[in-house]
C-alpha cells in the first residue's frame, strides 16, 4: 500500500520549499537593497584583526567558489560531465579536485569560527544571523563531504539525477521521483542548500549579489596613521596623514 507520509514530506521539502526559498530570497534581497543599501556588503571585520581573517576567509572563499562553480557547470552541461567521467582517470581527477576544494572551504570555515569565538572584538560584532549561517555552512559542507566519501561518484549521479530534478523546478514541472530514492545524506545536502538560499538575504551573505570578493586577488594593503602634529595654542595644526601602501 502507498505510504503517504514520506511522499508528503518529500513534496514539501523538494517542491514547496525550493519555490518558497527562492521567492523569499528575491523579495527580501530587493527590499533590503532599496531600503538598506548600506548593509548590502559582507560587513567585513578585517580591520579588527587581519592575519587570522586572511587565513580563514581566503581558503573558505576559494574552496566554496570552486565547489559552487562545479555544481553550476554540471547543471548546465550534464552530458559533458558524464562524458568526462566515462574515463576513470578523469573521474578521479574531478572527484578528487571537488573533494579537496570542499575540504579547503571547511578548513577556512573552521578558522573563521575559531576567530569569531576567541577574539573578543570580533565576537562583539558577530550577530545571531552570523552563527545561523555558519551552522548552515557546516551542515552543507559536511554533508557534501560525507556524500563524497560514502556515496561515491557524486558528480555522475548529480548530472544524471539531480540535474533533471533541478531543471524540472526551473520549468515549473517539478518531478521528485529523481530525489525520493536518494540517501538521506544527499537529501540533507539539498535541503540545506535551499535553507541557505532562503536565509541569505537576512545575513551578510547577501554581498555575493553586488560584487565578487576583490580581496581574493588584490595586493595586501597596510594603513598607517601618523597622528596630528601639535603646535602652540592659536596656530593651525597640521593634519595627520593616512598612508595606504600596497605591498
Amino acid at each position: 500500500m502507498f505510504d503517504v507520509g514520506p511522499f508528503l514530506l518529500d513534496t514539501v521539502l523538494f517542491v514547496v520549499f525550493p519555490y518558497v526559498s527562492l521567492v523569499l530570497f528575491l523579495i527580501v534581497s530587493i527590499r533590503r537593497y532599496r531600503s538598506e543599501s548600506f548593509t548590502y556588503s559582507s560587513l567585513s571585520s578585517q580591520f579588527l584583526e587581519n592575519k587570522h581573517h586572511f587565513w580563514g576567509l581566503v581558503p573558505f572563499h576559494y574552496g566554496i567558489i570552486v565547489v559552487l562553480l562545479g555544481h553550476v557547470v554540471a547543471f548546465l552541461v550534464p552530458r559533458e560531465i558524464l562524458w568526462w567521467n566515462s574515463h576513470p582517470a578523469r573521474l578521479y581527477i574531478l572527484e578528487g579536485s571537488a573533494f579537496m576544494a570542499a575540504l579547503l572551504s571547511m578548513v577556512g570555515l573552521v578558522s573563521i569560527i575559531i576567530r569569531r569565538i576567541t577574539d573578543r572584538k570580533v565576537r562583539m560584532v558577530t550577530s545571531v544571523a552570523d552563527w545561523v549561517i555558519f551552522g548552515n555552512f557546516i551542515v552543507q559542507i559536511l554533508s557534501g563531504l560525507s556524500v563524497a566519501i560514502f556515496h561515491s561518484w557524486g558528480s555522475s549521479w548529480f548530472a544524471s539525477l539531480a540535474v533533471p530534478y533541478l531543471w524540472s523546478l526551473v520549468t515549473l514541472t517539478p518531478d521528485i521521483t529523481y530525489v525520493t530514492a536518494m540517501p538521506w545524506m544527499v537529501k540533507l545536502h539539498i535541503v540545506s542548500a535551499y535553507t541557505m538560499i532562503a536565509f541569505a538575504p537576512f545575513t551578510r551573505l547577501v554581498h555575493i549579489l553586488v560584487v565578487p570578493n576583490p580581496y581574493l586577488w588584490r595586493k595586501p594593503q597596510v594603513v598607517r596613521w601618523y597622528g596630528i602634529r601639535r603646535k602652540p595654542k592659536g596656530s593651525v595644526a597640521e593634519p595627520g596623514a593616512f598612508a595606504d601602501a600596497a605591498n
